[in-house]
């Protein structure tokens, strides 16, 4: 198969610790990543930016660079575009490359907002299908080793039927000062936030592993407990500067609902629940980030993280027969992903799993587990469920 022709939107010269610099490049730059891939332009604001990322990035000169996304739209020698923008910029950048028929790639959030989604997996829709398969959304953390071992102890029986779940976790994006690669995270129209971003990351995770809720039945409160938030810049000089915003962001949520397994092969309660605490103050001095609890008929199983609360650090199974508390190896990277940075892993699987759909000629549908990812459609249910959670938000303030 020849390398699928990528268009990189959002790699700049000025952040080398920019998502698609720390996240998609050294996937793409790898010998691995260049058997199947091949970056064959680029796109900023300007194509002065543009020249700039491809020089700075040492990109091959052959890379054509663009400041206009209808431009880049239009190029016959562009298979997937991929889109690592700010939130509020990801559907102008490429809705015209969705329109013209590519393939897309689109960094998490979505948009900035559930219906300007919708109307991006609208724009590629034939008949009455409400699938986009030939797309990828950067919600990668599902596939980390934690979430497959947790999964997979759940799909084994360890704990028997599922009766009920419960997680309690904290987000980086800690006030009342904040660095400014937070800056955007306390204007709710821009669409990315904590709300929107860590807790969705997480989510996301808990539910690949235990399943969906019903939203007929989700019930939830936010509440903005401190909107004063100051961000902290540094300068060229070593001083500081601080520049005071006023949030309309929730800082802190509350949310359960009833569960619906889906495609997961496990025993669920009929009426298994999944409550979730997320708030953006660190967790007390001590306790984990992260402290996930499932119990069953037979025993519980605790996933607990100290740092992050995506990257799941222990995994914990009960036995209520024998007394007896296990400590599970949360499972190991595939040896081709420890050559890539750690932030790049599961990137990279999305990636993996993107090339080998094409190499099988594209087949249309769901795929086995092992071989599916998440896609723009799957994208859209995600947005809705926070769109609920934003409806009952506003609701209760009136």
């Amino acid at each position: 198969m020849a390398p699928i022709r990528i268009a990189l939107t959002g790699l700049s010269a000025n952040s080398n610790s920019s998502w698609a610099a720390s996240a998609h490049l050294p996937y793409l730059t790898s010998p691995r990543g260049k058997s199947k891939y091949e970056v064959v332009a680029l796109l900023n604001s300007s194509v002065s930016a543009t020249e700039a990322a491809i020089k700075n990035f040492s990109l091959p000169s052959g890379v054509k660079a663009y400041g206009d996304a209808a431009a880049l739209a239009a190029d016959p020698d562009v298979d997937l575009v991929v889109n690592s923008t700010r939130s509020d910029v990801h559907a102008n950048s490429v809705e015209p490359s969705i329109r013209a028929g590519k393939a897309v790639f689109v960094e998490w959030p979505l948009a900035e907002n559930y219906e300007r989604g919708a109307e991006l997996v609208q724009a590629q829709r034939q008949g009455a299908s409400e699938r986009f398969d030939d797309s990828i959304i950067g919600l990668q953390w599902q596939f980390s080793p934690p979430v497959q071992t947790l999964r997979s102890l759940l799909e084994t029986g360890r704990i028997g039927t599922v009766l009920n779940s419960s997680v309690v976790f904290h987000g980086m994006c800690t006030k009342p000062e904040v660095p400014k690669v937070f800056a955007t995270f306390f204007d709710r129209k821009i669409g990315g936030n904590s709300i929107t971003v860590e807790y969705v990351h997480v989510i996301n995770m808990v539910h690949h592993a235990i399943g969906e809720w019903d939203t007929e039945t989700v019930q939830s409160r936010m509440s903005l407990e401190r909107p004063d938030v100051a961000i902290v810049y540094g300068s060229s000089d070593g001083k500081t500067e601080v520049n005071k915003v006023h949030s309309d962001v929730p800082d802190h949520l509350w949310v359960n609902g009833r569960l619906v397994k889906g495609r997961h092969e496990f025993e669920l309660a009929d009426n298994a629940t999944l409550a979730v605490e997320f708030s953006t103050y660190g967790a007390f001095k001590g306790q984990p980030s992260l402290d996930l609890k499932i119990a069953g008929t037979k025993g519980d199983i605790r996933v607990t993280s100290h740092s992050f609360a995506w990257k799941w650090e222990n995994i914990q199974v009960y036995d209520r027969e024998t007394g007896e508390v296990e400590d599970i190896p949360v499972g190991d990277w595939a040896e081709w992903q420890t050559e890539l940075p750690e932030l790049t892993r599961n990137t990279a699987e999305l990636y993996e799993r993107y090339a080998d759909w094409v190499a099988n000629g594209k087949p249309k549908g769901s795929l086995p587990q092992d071989k599916e990812w998440p896609r723009l459609h799957d994208a859209v249910v995600r947005m809705k469920e926070l769109d609920l959670l934003f409806k009952q938000f506003d609701q209760q303030r009136h």
